[in-house]
């Protein structure tokens, strides 16, 4: 049990034995993190992010790395995840030991209230599968259960913007029809990724490696919905204005950040290179 009597199976100790071997993998794509001053200390927070890169999820682990760092093991802090992984056998267990937790449970809002930081990525498995031509676009897909859950809670809700990790993946399509067509609805899942390879078209079934792209993430200064009262949670108009609202801050910085650094892979492969002539 975390303190303040949230019931999870985050184990700081388990984390700590990971760390390595997490900073390893993350840093194949030379993240740098940025505005982590408004990462709280302590204290609950949702953080919502663009999720990028397919199962890579580079931004993902550059920020769950950065949250670490400014808030160390011991000040619990969590990331919302698709059910169905953790019912894996091993990745299931690893992930609820790093602190994953249920998206769509009742789990986030206890979090919150027990004094948890929680990250969420409420483009979920759509915005991660988006074609390569849409990488620089915020996608939700109209999903605001996010802010529901930010307004009942009552909590500063701090947008995180990643460009570059979702050059890492060359993705041709989201296969959603096929998805729909092999009848995996009935799991939640609403794609199945079409991507291009070193040998041409593949899927996620056989997914190619992923390319060295340079990932830059940036966390923006919160935004404070507490005056509209948890009751604005059950106004859909408010529900609504809200969700635009993110959106468009995080569209402003991700095109500000593509603008900056519009050749990710080729300056993550430039950082490969000259970590190599050092070594």
């Amino acid at each position: 049990m975390e303190p303040g009597g949230t019931r999870t199976e985050r184990d700081p100790r388990y984390i700590e034995r990971h760390l390595a071997a997490i900073r390893a993998y993350t840093s194949f794509f030379s993240p740098e993190v940025r505005g982590t001053e408004h990462i709280p200390a302590e204290g609950p927070a949702l953080l919502v992010g663009n999720h990028n890169g397919l199962f890579y999820m580079p931004d993902a682990w550059a920020t769950a790395l950065a949250i670490y760092d400014r808030r160390g093991p011991d000040h619990p802090a969590y990331t919302l995840t698709y059910d169905l992984l953790l019912t894996m056998p091993v990745v299931g267990s690893f992930l609820r030991r790093i602190g994953a937790i249920r998206a769509g449970s009742d789990e986030a809002e206890q979090a919150l209230a027990s004094g948890g930081l929680v990250l969420d990525y409420p483009g979920g498995d759509w915005e991660a599968s988006r074609p390569w031509v849409d990488r620089n676009t915020i996608d939700f897909g109209a999903r605001t259960g996010f802010v529901r859950l930010a307004l009942r809670a009552g909590v500063p809700v701090i947008p995180v913007v990643s460009q570059g990790a979702h050059d890492s993946v060359v993705i041709v399509s989201r296969g959603n029809r096929i998805a729909k067509l092999v009848g995996l609805g009935g799991l939640r899942i609403n794609v199945f990724p079409i991507l291009w390879g070193p040998f041409g078209l593949t899927t996620a079934l056989v997914p190619p490696p992923p390319l060295p792209s340079s990932v830059t993430v940036e966390v923006l200064p919160p935004m404070d919905w507490s005056g509209l009262g948890p009751g604005a949670a059950d106004d859909p108009e408010t529900v609504d204005r809200c969700a635009t609202e993110i959106r468009e801050v995080m569209q402003t910085a991700l095109d500000r950040l593509h603008q900056e650094r519009p050749h990710p892979v080729r300056r993550g492969l430039v950082n490969q290179v000259t970590r190599l002539r050092v070594f």
